[in-house]
């Protein structure tokens, strides 16, 4: 008993001195599947230059004012290239694909969720981003896509965590070690989560791991899901991890499917941005429809990379997504500014 007293005093103590400030939400409603092959190669390009945009070191960014103002011309000059980016692109793509609804990615989430006894058919994705590599991402908390009901389900006996009310104290737990004692033992390894993944009908939630190695999968208590590429000779199928009992594996098809798209898209901005955001000779790209989106990247490249990324919306397909725009609430804790000025909250097509 003195041990859950220790425990409240601490997380009463990592709550104070909250600030509340405007942050502006963005909620983008999937309308429609991904039409074919090309306009998913140019939907997963978006998330990894997402990926790579903040990817960059803070101090770097803040040379040419700030990660907004990065042209695509000066992605290849800042970015210092690292082991992790691949893994770090691959988790924007995942929450990409839940966002828009991409049958390739939802319907095996879908049967992880049902493993986990997720109900529910509104499947939503919350970025749980946060320092990686030295790097500072997005923390995409998505306050009103959660309500007082929404609950964390942490796979063991017990009462649920609400996690809008605890998110706040997740998020500062993954800065500050000392603050992870603070978190319920139930979820108190909840902070490595980079996605929570759930249902906005049913307001039920799991902490979600993705690897792009399947050997990094990490157990933690209020993690659910690990999603990773689908290794040579494992079964396909969304399951239970014999020898980590507390993950639901959801590994992520190669040929055809949406692994393949992601390494396509990933090799393609990769050789883009070797050749210094210009057109990469035709033995680095042959295939003639990587070259044509080389050359849609190389017509924008002096532009800002945020505004790229929102120009190719289109192409990725026309009318894929309904956004809506409002401001919502944030909570600050020990004086913290914000880091993001606004967030998005993706709501998926039903399947």
């Amino acid at each position: 008993m003195a041990a859950v007293d220790r425990r409240s005093a601490k997380y009463a103590a990592a709550m104070t001195s909250v600030k509340r400030e405007q942050l502006q939400l963005r909620i983008e409603t999937q309308r429609n599947p991904v039409a074919d092959d090309v306009s998913a190669l140019f939907a997963v390009i978006r998330p990894i230059l997402e990926g790579l945009l903040h990817a960059l070191k803070a101090d770097v960014v803040a040379e040419v004012g700030g990660r907004d103002n990065v042209k695509l011309k000066m992605l290849p000059r800042l970015r210092r290239p690292g082991d992790g980016d691949c893994g770090i692109c691959f988790e924007y793509a995942v929450h990409d694909a839940v966002r828009r609804g991409d049958p390739l990615v939802t319907e095996r989430v879908a049967e992880a969720l049902k493993i986990c006894r997720v109900p529910g058919d509104a499947m939503a994705s919350i970025l749980f981003g946060a320092e990686k590599t030295g790097s500072q991402q997005i923390i995409a908390t998505a306050q009103d896509t959660l309500n007082d009901e929404s609950v964390l389900l942490y796979g063991s006996a017990g009462r649920p965590v609400k996690l809008k009310k605890h998110i706040t104290g997740i998020a500062e737990a993954f800065r500050r070690p000392a603050a992870r004692d603070a978190l319920p033992s139930s979820v108190s390894g909840v902070w490595k989560a980079d996605l929570f993944l759930g249902t906005t009908d049913e307001h039920k939630w799991v902490g979600t791991t993705v690897k792009i190695q399947p050997r990094d999968l990490e157990p933690a208590r209020g993690l659910r899901v690990g999603i990773h590429p689908v290794k040579q000779g494992e079964s396909d199928k969304p399951r239970k991890d014999a020898k980590r009992p507390s993950l639901v594996l959801c590994p992520l098809l190669h040929d055809g499917s949406f692994m393949e798209v992601f390494f396509t898209g990933w090799i393609l901005v990769q050789q883009f941005l070797a050749a210094d955001a210009r057109l990469p000779k035709e033995v680095a790209l042959p295939r003639p429809a990587d070259r044509q989106i080389a050359k849609e990247l190389e017509a924008r490249r002096e532009f800002p990379v945020v505004d790229i990324i929102e120009a190719l919306a289109p192409l990725a397909q026309p009318e894929l997504l309904e956004t809506s725009a409002g401001d919502t609430e944030v909570e600050l804790t020990r004086g913290e500014e914000p880091e993001v000025e606004a967030v998005v909250a993706p709501v998926a097509r039903n399947i």
